[in-house]
């Protein structure tokens, strides 16, 4: 049996929420179908996350997994332009940069969706 896989962005499969410490990042990524765990696993990689955040230059991104929560949590080093207290951007937290992850493409199956 051939499965059929469909391309789409990470927010239709997970949801995120982001914190800073600094000019550190912490994404946490939890997906909303348990079955799509292992896709989300094998696709949402630190060198995929570090490409998505390279136009804000990261310097290193670490994924730490939590399989029983069916989640993983990224920490992104040196993204929030020098953090709270040295950046000039709108948004000095860095709560709003969890919708640049869930922007992110995964290919999962499409029978999966529906559910």
């Amino acid at each position: 049996m051939s499965v059929s896989l469909v391309e789409v962005p990470l927010h239709q499969v997970a949801h995120a929420r982001a914190g800073d410490k600094g000019n550190r990042l912490n994404i946490s990524l939890v997906a909303y179908n348990p079955e799509l765990w292992p896709w989300l696993m094998e696709q949402v990689t630190e060198a995929v996350v570090l490409a998505g955040f390279a136009g804000r230059s990261p310097s290193g991104v670490k994924r730490y997994v939590l399989p029983q929560l069916r989640a993983m949590n990224f920490v992104i080093d040196d993204v929030l332009e020098g953090g709270v207290n040295r950046s000039l951007a709108l948004d000095r937290h860095g709560k709003t940069l969890s919708y640049l992850l869930l922007s992110l493409t995964v290919r999962v199956p499409a029978q999966l969706l529906t559910r």
